[in-house]
């Protein structure tokens, strides 16, 4: 098996396990469980804590000690054990702390599995650039997939769900000791200082304005990918309520029509390469931004009949709003860090995006909504809530534009290139 093919397995499973329960968590919490919507606030906010520091300290241990493969594999069979587990749970209280101990050992394997990618690319001469979109499309696929299988065998309401993406995740730990060997890059100077042993010189990225500035705006971004996981199945389902819509599709199957943002990123993560040659890494991540300023636009005027094109193109968007950022901002990472401290900055990525982003995105909209986008009775105000989202992307948008401050450099391109193979 060539190489590309084994990470793209590799790949499809990552996701794979994410997609199986992330989407459909929410209703196996209020109709299988009929728990309270206040104690399910903090089940999204388990991902944003387990980003903060895993991630970064993961990616320390793969820097320093561990072989980055090993340390995959070994994260991805805790995790599965742990979900094993999860359908057994008969208390909110518990679900909250048995689900936060598996995103601790899952979402450092996000950036885990972007550093074997690159590794074991440039390891076997291939492109960076060119050949590692098609392979992490293949996640997206993944994703796709277990959403699908989770929805067309009934386990959408159903504990079912945490064993699909358990089993996927054990499957997917064992395989990836078969993986070539990914060696840490230990520092070979015997008087390196107390931080560099540790490899805590990744955080001294920060003292760099320009990598501040991508941190700083990688949150934000990753708040707003966390709106469009907390509230979009919610919005669909919530058109229910009215009998024009009741029968309609879109709320039947609100997971299947949401898997269209999935669709739509495969699509996008293969025209990045030429995006990135053609405007460079700091236009691709701005038309990200304007990105959300659509999707989020298109869904404030949307209905599931007369305004159907609109949910649907939303779903288009969204693969270009959430991949532009997060595979051309790995790549800047990867372009802008030495070699000896590249896991520890694709960890660092991770946590301000699905960490601090994951938090500030989940506390601060949830206190807006309840405080200002709630009618008497309870019933959310979805028009203005996503007219206020779109509202600050754009805001997001206009600052990245004149703060971040990063030239377009096609011959550099070219030899970046070279270098990766």
């Amino acid at each position: 098996m060539s190489i590309k093919l084994r990470l793209t397995l590799m790949s499809f499973l990552q996701f794979f396990v994410w997609g199986a329960w992330m989407i459909t968590v929410g209703v196996y919490w209020f109709q299988h469980k009929q728990w309270s919507g206040s104690e399910f606030g903090a089940i999204f906010s388990t991902l944003g804590i387990s980003s903060l520091f895993m991630p970064a300290l993961t990616g320390i241990i793969a820097d320093k000690w561990i072989n980055v493969e090993f340390l995959y594999g070994i994260l991805h069979i805790l995790f599965g054990c742990t979900f094993l587990y999860l359908p057994h749970v008969q208390d909110p209280q518990t679900f909250f702390w048995v689900i936060l101990m598996a995103m601790l050992f899952y979402m450092p394997t996000i950036a885990l599995s972007n550093s074997i990618a690159y590794i074991l690319l440039k390891k076997h001469k291939y492109n960076v650039i060119k050949d590692f979109p098609p392979i992490r499309v293949w996640g997206t696929i993944g994703f796709i997939a277990a959403m699908w299988m989770t929805d067309l065998t009934g386990n959408k309401a159903l504990g079912g769900q945490f064993y699909i993406s358990a089993i996927a995740a054990i499957t997917l730990g064992i395989y990836s000791f078969t993986l070539p060997p990914c060696p840490p890059l230990k520092s070979k100077s015997e008087n390196a200082s107390l931080s560099g042993r540790l490899g805590l010189n990744a955080f001294k990225l920060f003292r760099n304005p320009k990598m501040a500035l991508f941190f700083t705006f990688s949150m934000f971004l990753g708040g707003a990918l966390q709106l469009t996981n907390m509230y979009g199945d919610a919005y669909l389902s919530d058109f229910g309520k009215n009998p024009i819509y009741t029968d309609s599709f879109v709320v039947r199957h609100s997971t299947i029509i949401l898997s269209i943002s999935q669709i739509s990123e495969t699509i996008f993560i293969l025209a990045i390469p030429f995006f990135l040659r053609r405007f460079g890494i700091k236009q691709v991540m701005l038309i990200s931004m304007l990105a959300w300023v659509l999707r989020f636009g298109l869904l404030a005027y949307a209905d599931p009949i007369s305004g159907l094109w609109m949910i649907i193109l939303s779903c288009i968007v969204y693969g270009m709003a959430f991949d532009f950022f997060n595979i051309s901002g790995s790549l800047f990472v990867e372009t802008s860090t030495g070699a000896n401290i590249r896991s520890s900055a694709q960890g660092l990525f991770m946590m301000m995006t699905n960490g601090f982003g994951a938090i500030l995105g989940s506390s601060i909209s949830g206190y807006v909504i309840e405080h200002y986008f709630t009618e008497m009775g309870g019933q959310m105000m979805w028009q203005e809530i996503w007219i206020c989202f779109a509202a600050y992307a754009l805001v997001i948008a206009f600052l990245f534009s004149f703060l971040f401050k990063h030239k377009h450099d096609p011959s550099a391109l070219e030899e970046m290139k070279e270098m990766t193979g």
